[in-house]
C-alpha cells in the first residue's frame, strides 16, 4: 500500500501562492489517482482536485478552478498542487490521498484509501 506525505504548507497573504507536495513511498504513483482534499476549521473535509493515473487527466472543484493546478512527476513519485491567488477561504489542512486506478471527479472521500497526515495552509493578512 502506498504511503503519502504532504509538505509545503504555510502562512501566506491573500493573493499569494503556495505549492504543496505529496510524496509517495511503498509503491509507484503510476498506478494511482491522487486527490487533494482540505478541511477548514469547524467544517467537513472536501475535495479540491485530482489527477488520474493513466493519462494525467485532471479535475478541479469549482471553488479552485482557474487558481489551482495539479501535476505529477512520476520520476520523483510526487504530486504537486500549485495554489495561486489564494483567498482566506482556502485556509485549512490539506491532505493528499490515493485511489488505485483511474478516477474522475467529483471527489468522494470514501473512495480514497490511503491518506497523508496533512499540511496546514493559512491565508491571512
Amino acid at each position: 500500500q502506498v504511503q503519502l506525505v504532504e509538505s509545503g504548507g504555510g502562512l501566506v497573504q491573500p493573493g499569494g501562492s503556495l505549492r504543496l507536495s505529496c510524496a509517495a513511498s511503498g509503491s509507484t504513483l503510476n498506478y494511482y489517482t491522487i486527490g487533494w482534499f482540505r478541511q477548514a476549521p469547524g467544517k467537513e473535509r472536501e475535495g479540491v482536485s485530482c489527477i488520474s493515473s493513466s493519462d494525467g487527466s485532471t479535475y478541479y472543484e469549482d471553488s479552485v478552478k482557474g487558481r489551482f493546478t495539479i501535476s505529477r512527476d512520476n520520476a520523483k513519485n510526487t504530486v504537486y498542487l500549485q495554489m495561486n491567488s489564494l483567498k482566506p477561504e482556502d485556509t485549512g489542512v490539506y491532505y493528499c490521498a490515493a485511489v488505485l486506478g483511474d478516477y474522475t471527479g467529483p471527489l468522494v472521500i470514501a473512495d480514497f484509501g490511503s491518506w497523508g497526515q496533512g499540511t496546514q495552509v493559512t491565508v491571512s493578512s
